[in-house]
């Protein structure tokens, strides 16, 4: 349970156009972690990805679209309310949000950019956003990198940079945000063609793992909070011994004790497991996500969860605690199912 008592709740993305529901609720048990489906709310076009405000009582989403925008929901219930209508991010294709430093800050696939939208003391939006910055820049594959592709846009564990990912110029870039502008502190750049697409942190915050999409790797970097600096360090195959590219990357987690990392990968519909030593990675196990096309990935409360779009559907893995290997314990249907986040 929750604070208080109360039911821990699930809050689940996907993409309408493809016959999603919209924003879907689900029940968590408390012991074995399996979702139990409580409502859906529409109103928002492919609300792909979503983040929980600090005491869970509102919910942002992207729209996921040529006009891309954001959306605010109360969540004092199981069933979502939208706080307004959507804002304009001013780009599009918005893949992913975080929030930051009073902003919610969107990175935006389509146009290249993050955009900063303000949130007022309620949780609810400005009317437009404050600040877009534009990534420029390209990359040697030739179709997936003649400009910039932001996939990710998240606060580093110390709360003072904005970190965005860049699949289109292969880079990372730290960067800061005052009166509603968001500024390139330092770009930071991996292996060309690696195609960079999310990135995770070790909670101890020394380390950022990179999972690449282009060629199937992930990048084990140094992280320095006090400078703002990124320094690769190594890269790990994802699935050794499987074709080096169109294996299709998505999500990356770090265990909350910091002894594993997990990745999805999409062409092979598989989950792997790497064991951290120091600033190496080293892959363990690798088991199938029990869906198809693994599109985020997800810890909470022990439990891995995999967001499988094409198969329609949310499947959870308990993890061994000694090896870090998850093991499918069920799923629920979800339509084009995209992201899980929880309370």
């Amino acid at each position: 349970m929750a604070d208080g008592g109360r039911r821990r709740r699930a809050f689940i993305g996907s993409f309408t156009a493809a016959g999603g529901p919209g924003v879907v609720t689900a029940a968590v048990h408390p012991h074995n972690g399996a979702l139990a489906l409580l409502e859906s709310v529409g109103g928002v076009h492919d609300p792909s990805y979503l983040t929980l405000a600090p005491g869970g009582q509102t919910l942002y989403a992207v729209s996921e679209t040529a006009d891309g925008a954001v959306a605010a929901y109360h969540v004092q219930d199981d069933k979502p309310r939208l706080a307004g209508p959507p804002v304009p991010v001013e780009a599009s294709g918005p893949t992913h949000l975080s929030l930051f430093d009073g902003h919610v800050l969107t990175a935006n696939y389509g146009s290249g950019s993050v955009s900063a939208v303000p949130v007022r003391p309620d949780g609810t939006l400005a009317g437009t956003a404050s600040g877009v910055l534009r990534h420029t820049g390209s990359g040697p594959h030739e179709r997936r990198q003649r400009g910039a592709h932001a996939h990710q846009v998240q606060p580093d564990p110390s709360g003072r940079w904005a970190v965005s990912v860049d699949l289109g110029t292969d880079s990372v870039r730290v960067c800061t945000l005052a009166g509603g502008a968001l500024a390139v502190h330092r770009e930071f750049a991996l292996r060309p063609g690696s195609g960079p697409r999310h990135l995770a942190f070790h909670p101890g915050g020394r380390y950022a793992y990179v999972v690449n999409e282009l060629t199937p790797t992930v990048t084990v970097c140094r992280w320095d909070a006090e400078t703002g600096a990124l320094k690769p360090l190594a890269e790990t195959p994802v699935l050794p011994g499987a074709p080096a590219g169109d294996a299709y990357p998505s999500g990356i987690v770090a265990s909350p004790d910091g002894r594993f990392v997990w990745t999805a990968t999409r062409g092979e519909d598989v989950l792997t497991t790497f064991a951290v030593d120091g600033d190496q990675l080293r892959p363990t196990a690798t088991v199938p996500c029990g869906g198809h096309w693994p599109r985020a990935l997800t810890e909470s409360g022990g439990f891995l969860y995999s967001a499988n779009e094409r198969s329609g559907d949310i499947t959870w893995f308990a993890v061994d605690q000694e090896t870090g290997v998850p093991r499918y314990d069920g799923s629920v249907r979800v339509p084009a199912a995209s992201c899980v986040v929880f309370d």
